[in-house]
């Protein structure tokens, strides 16, 4: 299979509880449910993706567990070429998530088998990154992994998107050279920049940053209040689709699988970053992560409505 988007990153299980809160420390709360869901940035991205009219290929690792099965099997369903995922020794990645009643989430990852990606694994596949057009990473895998395969992107001619999620840390300052597109959100970019983040003009100084230590551009997203697009020639505000927000899980994940699928395709920046925002925007009014997902079928009929 020829993939025009691979994704190098995380595969977790989602374990998803809905509360009428967030639960305070040392504090236990009686629940409205409980599921498991297939989950990871990383995999959230390649499934956004894919329904959204790329052929996609995964890079990263699963345990030899039944979530890992069931995390393989997902991807498989949605055509993604799974030939580099690997299953290793141990537990796949987990992530612990309890939603609000007001569609806020907080989330506790366990990386599990993410954590045995290497650079020497992703070398193992560079024919996938070879076929791609563009090269999505996030930060759910090791730190070192996620360098070598933005620099080998790069040095094969790829376009290279990095989602710096989650941030906890300023980035390493030979990755910027490498990265077309990074897209935080509003509290990574200020994790990144070192800069408060809390309004439109206060994003595009974070941005002006980020550009200075050398990212190629910089698109933040600012949740209801859209995503402010900034290059080395100036700013752009993108304002958010009009939804009601049930839950807001995989909405960054979906808008860099979408936009990253627009951009594929050949279509304009500003052009991929709308197809995302609506696709994110379908995402949130739905409970989940993948299953939250949009196809491209229901990111057309939105935006003829």
């Amino acid at each position: 299979m020829s993939a025009n988007v691979v994704v190098i990153g995380s595969l977790n299980m989602d374990l998803v509880t809905r509360a009428p809160r967030l639960p305070l420390g040392g504090e236990t709360l009686i629940g409205h449910s409980f599921a498991t869901v297939p989950g990871g940035k990383g995999a959230n991205q390649a499934v956004a993706a894919a329904r959204l009219g790329a052929a996609v290929a995964m890079v990263g690792c699963v345990g030899n567990d039944a979530y890992g099965a069931q995390l393989r099997d997902a991807l498989l369903a949605e055509r993604i070429d799974c030939r580099a995922v690997s299953t290793v020794e141990g537990s796949s990645g987990v992530a612990l998530i309890v939603v609000d009643d007001n569609s806020q989430n907080a989330i506790v990852i366990v990386a599990g088998a993410n954590g045995a990606l290497t650079s020497a694994v992703v070398d193992r596949f560079d024919d996938v990154l070879q076929a791609a057009d563009v090269v999505i990473c996030q930060l759910e895998v090791p730190d070192a992994t996620v360098g070598h395969a933005l620099k080998r992107a790069r040095a094969l001619g790829k376009t290279v998107i990095l989602n710096p999620a989650p941030a906890g840390r300023a980035l390493p300052p030979d990755w910027y050279a490498a990265i077309d597109y990074l897209i935080p959100n509003e509290s990574e970019a200020a994790t990144l920049s070192g800069l408060p983040v809390d309004s439109l003009e206060s994003a595009e100084r974070a941005a002006s940053h980020l550009i200075g230590l050398g990212a190629g551009k910089v698109l933040i997203t600012l949740g209801a209040q859209g995503l402010l697009f900034a290059s080395g020639t100036g700013f752009e505000h993108f304002p958010a689709p009009k939804v009601k927000a049930v839950d807001t899980t995989a909405a960054g994940d979906t808008f860099v699988g979408g936009f990253a699928a627009a951009l594929a395709r050949g279509e304009s920046e500003a052009q991929a970053i709308r197809y995302g925002q609506v696709a994110a925007a379908l995402s949130v009014t739905r409970a989940g992560a993948q299953p939250s997902i949009p196809t491209r079928s229901e990111v057309k009929a939105f935006k003829s409505s």
